[in-house]
């Protein structure tokens, strides 16, 4: 496991000279590889040159599909989002990779096109968003946070105008409020959002297009404390495992390999001995069932 840290000089940060540290550059997605398998951070964020990885996955290709389209949806003038826009948005930003054959990519397509016609049929054209895959940033006493909301809404609140976090999902498992409040991804997008914007944000929503299920949690305050000061427990359970390796720790005892499920999904599986041994998933598996009859 990596290096034992001690929490108690996290509030100074001090190096050993004395000087503060330099703060952890992250994303959430960077927080959640790290979580999810050491190992997988690892070639991700720390080897050079990086493993290669394995070929494009079609869940991947959907989602961003789907996303760049809402996206070019609302960079529309108002009057001009309107259903018939989307065919021509999905087919201009349409990612062909990592599907079986022509027949599941056109099944993909078409399934895709019928989620984004239900799912603006819910929008308000004049609503103007604060944000559309708009970056936000903040800082701690530990980490120089950033990432790229879906979505930041501006809705009224008790005392005043507040944000919002809107997340599109595209897989194939519905969502509940237990997966709105357990997201580190989007508490972090609401507390970074709160300072960019200077006004309150404590809603997030998971919109699962397939389903049409909206996801809600309401944070408060403390709740979105407690997913910061995890994150920062991350950030530096990272930056020990990276100063073990500097002095000579095995790169494999730093970052130790975290076997599951999620093996099978893994760009790395081919070069992590662990992975090898879990029988891959092929690069379609997750989009599969949208070509069924």
């Amino acid at each position: 496991m990596p290096p034992t840290r001690n929490r108690a000089a996290v509030p100074e940060q001090l190096g050993f000279a004395g000087m503060p540290e330099k703060l952890f550059v992250c994303t959430p997605s960077k927080l959640g590889a790290f979580t999810d398998c050491p190992r997988r951070y690892r070639y991700s964020y720390v080897d050079r040159p990086s493993p290669p990885k394995g070929p494009p996955w079609a869940h991947n290709s959907l989602g961003a599909s789907v996303h760049t389209a809402l996206k070019n949806w609302y960079a529309l003038p108002p009057e001009r989002r309107l259903p018939e826009a989307l065919p021509t948005l999905l087919k201009s930003t349409w990612v062909r990779e990592g599907y079986r054959d022509v027949e599941l990519e056109r099944a993909a397509y078409r399934k895709a096109l019928d989620w984004l016609e239900a799912y603006v049929a819910t929008l308000d054209p004049e609503e103007e968003p604060l944000g559309v895959e708009r970056v936000v940033a903040a800082k701690t006493a530990v980490l120089a946070l950033n990432g790229r909301a879906d979505r930041i809404d501006a809705r009224p609140g008790p005392d005043g105008p507040e944000a919002v976090i809107v997340d599109y999902k595209t897989g194939r498992s519905g969502l509940d409020a237990d997966d709105a409040r357990g997201s580190q991804a989007l508490a972090l997008y609401a507390y970074a959002a709160q300072r960019v914007f200077r006004r309150p944000c404590h809603r997030v929503e998971l919109h699962h297009l397939p389903t049409g299920t909206v996801a809600v949690h309401e944070h408060t305050d403390e709740s979105l404390a407690r997913q910061v000061r995890r994150a920062e427990e991350t950030a530096q359970d990272i930056m020990a495992a990276e100063k073990a390796v500097a002095a000579g720790t095995d790169p494999d005892e730093a970052f130790p390999v975290n076997p599951g499920s999620l093996c099978g999904w893994c760009d790395f599986r081919k070069v992590c001995p662990a992975g090898a041994t879990v029988a891959a998933k092929e690069p379609w598996t997750a989009v599969e069932h949208l070509g069924a009859s």
